[in-house]
C-alpha cells in the first residue's frame, strides 16, 4: 500500500466563514491557519498548497485575553535608518483590526512560498458583511 500524494490539479476548494466576534484573536487566527494550510483535510501533503478560503467577519469585535492589548506590539521597518515603528495592539485594533487579524493568521503560516500564496486566499473584515455571498460559504464553527 503507498501513500496518497495530492497533486495541485486535483484539490478542491471550499470556502468557509469564520465569525471572530467575541472569540479571543489567537485562536480564530490558529483555526484560519489550519483551514489555510489544508491539514483538516484526510488528502493534505505537506509540500502541496491543498488548502480553502477564509473569510473571517467581525474582527473588530475579537478579543485579547490578559494584558496582551496593552503589552503585545506590531513593529514595522521602513527603509529609512532607524526607522523602526512600534503601534500597540489596542490602537491597531481600534483603528485596522482586520489587519490585526491578518498578521495573526499570517504568522502562524509557514514561511515559504506555499504559505505567502495560502496568505492570498485570507479575507477579513471588520464588520459583519462581506461580498463573497456568491462563493456560497460555509459557516466553520470550532
Amino acid at each position: 500500500m503507498s501513500t496518497y500524494m495530492a497533486k495541485a490539479g486535483q484539490i478542491d476548494r471550499k470556502w468557509y466563514v469564520i465569525d471572530a466576534a467575541g472569540k479571543p484573536l489567537g485562536r480564530v487566527a490558529a483555526q484560519a491557519a489550519v483551514l489555510l494550510r489544508g491539514k483538516h483535510k484526510p488528502i493534505f501533503t505537506p509540500h502541496v498548497d491543498c488548502g480553502d478560503h477564509v473569510i473571517i467577519i467581525n474582527c473588530a469585535q475579537a478579543v485579547l485575553t490578559g494584558g496582551k492589548a496593552e503589552k503585545k506590539f506590531y513593529y514595522h521597518h521602513t527603509p529609512y535608518v532607524g526607522h523602526l515603528k512600534a503601534v500597540r495592539y489596542d490602537k491597531l485594533m481600534a483603528t485596522k483590526p482586520e489587519l490585526a487579524m491578518k498578521l495573526a493568521v499570517e504568522g502562524m503560516l509557514q514561511g515559504n512560498n506555499i504559505a505567502r500564496a495560502q496568505a492570498l486566499r485570507l479575507r477579513a473584515y471588520a464588520g459583519s458583511e462581506h461580498v463573497h455571498a456568491a462563493q456560497k460559504p460555509e459557516t466553520f464553527e470550532f
